[in-house]
This record gives structure tokens, sequence and C-alpha cells, in this order.
């Protein structure tokens, strides 16, 4: 079965089209810049990417020039639409409403619609690449995977606020964790490499990028996640601030004479490890500026790392113990240095690193040594793989 696999933004869609039966990807690509002036870039399996700068007014001319793309005779990777058997959407927030992906309907979009209001920016651009989809692709079958439909097996008690329980029975205020598709694969996967049984396992995830959050994976199920009612909340990421005082938001409205609409901008565009550094929101700009010898940016590092570990330790202690810390994502798949900072804090749980075994970018492996009671791994994420697995099984 050949999944095309959507992942649409305000002004930019990615893609890929995997072959379920062999998890290949066939093509994948990009389009940018969408209401503006639009370019693709197309990469067919074992070619060179292919840059076509085209109008894209809207997502419908977007998503045309990507199957025109699929099935283009130098090109393409199939002969015609027919071949794409399903498509699978990445869906951002599913609220209270999905806690697991769901088929595509009429119905679902109008539940999916409901839950616009706590994701303003992204569900409206999924449900138009939907609504695309399904006016180019008649009669696909199509599956809505939910970002947020993984942390819905957390308890009450992770998920409330310490505010006026009337804001949650009114408008669903509570925390909803989000990169719950990254979680999930790389959870299953890290079963996987170890030989053991997810349902016997207490993992945490430390998806670490640009957007960071991290999960506490008990038995399978996310019973804990640092994000919350937005992807605010939670760890110090590239320009998002994490947790923060609420006090210090009044603070510095009052003390600038800004509003709610500028402190929102300051929180999540010129905070996070940039606003620390100085220097940028790429970690590589930081260590770089760290090892000439920036101490603003040895600082932000370290403050980086203890904030992590403080998150991992919080849910050692929410699951009772742990078996397995895990990195993935951009940086906790590329940046040796932070994994070993941030394993450097759980000696006490008998974890130690291999500084061997650690010396890699973008590989499964398990980095702690033979005799760690607990062990630390770096499992590259793939949340396209994932969403068509999802797909697979909702439409077989």
């Amino acid at each position: 079965m050949n999944v095309l696999v959507i992942n649409c933004g305000s002004s930019s869609l990615k893609y890929q089209l995997i072959d379920s039966d062999t998890e290949q990807v066939l093509a994948k690509g990009l389009c940018e810049r969408i209401g503006i002036d639009g370019a693709l870039t197309h990469q067919p399996a074992g070619k060179d990417k292919i840059k076509i700068d085209a109008p894209m007014p809207t997502h419908t001319e977007a998503i045309a020039l990507v199957l025109e793309q699929l099935t283009d005779k130098e090109n393409g990777v199939i002969s015609s639409l027919d071949e794409i058997n399903a498509v699978g959407h990445r869906m951002v927030h599913g609220g209270e409403k999905f806690a697991c992906s769901a088929l595509v309907t009429d119905e679902m979009i109008e539940t999916v619609e409901t839950c616009n209001i706590f994701a303003p920016l992204h569900n409206p651009a999924t449900l138009i690449g939907v609504n695309v989809c399904r006016e180019l692709l008649p009669g696909k079958p199509m599956v809505g995977v939910f970002d947020t439909a993984f942390h819905q097996t957390m308890p009450e008690k992770a998920y409330l606020y310490g505010i006026p329980y009337e804001y949650y029975e009114k408008y669903g205020v509570r925390r909803y964790g989000f990169h719950g598709t990254s979680h999930k694969f790389v959870a299953l996967r890290t079963a996987e490499i170890l030989g053991k049984n997810i349902e016997d396992l207490k993992i945490i995830v430390c998806h670490l990028g640009n957007g960071a959050s991290i999960t506490a994976v008990d038995g399978g199920k996310s019973v804990d996640t640092s994000m919350g009612l937005t992807p605010l909340e939670g760890l110090i990421m590239g320009t998002r601030s994490g947790d923060v005082d609420p006090g210090v938001l009044e603070f510095i409205a009052k003390q600038e004479n800004i509003g709610i609409k500028e402190i929102l901008t300051i929180l999540n565009k010129k905070s996070g490890v940039l606003g620390l550094s100085g220097v940028s929101s790429d970690f590589r700009d930081i260590d770089a500026a760290a090892e000439a010898g920036n101490e603003r940016a040895a600082e932000t590092l370290e403050v980086y790392a203890y904030h992590v570990a403080k998150y991992v330790g919080s849910y050692v202690a929410a699951m009772n113990g742990v078996d397995a810390i895990v990195f993935t994502a951009g940086l906790g798949e590329n940046d040796k240095k932070i994994r070993e900072e941030i394993c450097s804090y759980f000696g006490y749980l008998g974890l130690t690193i291999d500084p061997v075994a650690n010396d890699i970018r973008g590989k499964e492996a398990i980095i702690s040594t033979q005799d760690s009671k607990v062990k630390a791994l770096c499992v590259p994420t793939n949340e396209e793989l994932m969403i068509c697995r999802e797909t697979v099984a909702l439409v077989k």
C-alpha cells in the first residue's frame, strides 16, 4: 500500500510517499511560501532534489503540483494517482475529542474544527490540506493523526492546572502535550532495540529540537509530558521560553508598557536559548560561540541541560523508576555533548555514558555503558512513518 503523508502548515506543506509494505520512502518534498510566490523541493528516492518555482496562491495549487510531480514521467515514482492508496494527515490538536487517530469524514472534520481554538494557526491550515486532498483525490481513504492523541492517557493529576476548575469545565484549559506522534514512535522503537515488551518498560523520551518536550511513557502509555495547553510550556527551546513565573509577564508588561500580544511574541519568538545566549536559536552556533570563549553561550548550554535533567528527574519520580532515557529530534539525535551533560545528572540511577557509543549523529544506539542499570539511547524519530503506520492500521 502506498500512503501519502501530508504535513500542512499555514504557508508550507511537507510530504512523503511511503510504501507501507517495505516502509521505504518513494519520494518526499516541501512546498514553501504558499500564498506568496511558491517553491517546491521534490526528491524521488535515489535521485537528486529538484527545485521548482511555481505560483502557489493557495494549498490547492501546492498539492496539485505535488501530485503532478509524483506522477511525472521524469521525476515521478508512480504512474498514476490510482497508485496512492491512502492519505495520512498530521493534525496538531485534537483536544479531548481524539485519543487516537481517526478516519477523515465530514463529522470528524466538524469535530476537529471545535479544537481550532487551541491551535488557531495550525489546525485550520491542516484542514485546508485535508479538504484539498479530498477534492483532488476523491474516494481515497484518509486518516488524521493527532500530535495530542498519545497524551490522552495522562491522568487528571498530570493534566490539571492549579487554577479554578471551572476553566477546565468551561473551556478545556488543561495540559494537552504535543509531539505525541514522535514520542510514540520513539518509545515503541526503544522497546524493540532493548528486546523487551513495551508494557514492561518505563521510558522517558526527550524530544529535543527547536521545539522540545519530554514525555514519561509507562507501559507504552503517556503519563505526563512537558508541553501544556500550548507548546510554550515546559522546556527552554530554540526561541520559546518554556516555564516562566506568570508574575514575570505582568512585571515586564508594566516595565515595557506592552500588552499580552507583545508579551506572547517575546515568549514565543525572542526567548529560549536565543534570548539567553544572544547568539542564535541554533545550538550549533551556541556550541561554537561557547568553544570560542563566549561565557554567556556556555552558560546557556548549562542552563538548558539542567532544565532537561530536572524534567527527567521529576518523571523518574512520577513513574517510581525508569528503564531507559531516550534522546531524539534534531538536537537529541546530533549533539553528543548535550546528551552527555544531561546524563551526568543521573549517576545516582546507575547510568553512565559510554563516550565511544555516544560519539554518533543521527543513528540508533545504546549510548550508556553495558553495566548501566538505566539505559540511555539515541533513537532518530520518524513521525512520517508513524503517520503511515497509523493510516494503514485504520484503512486496511
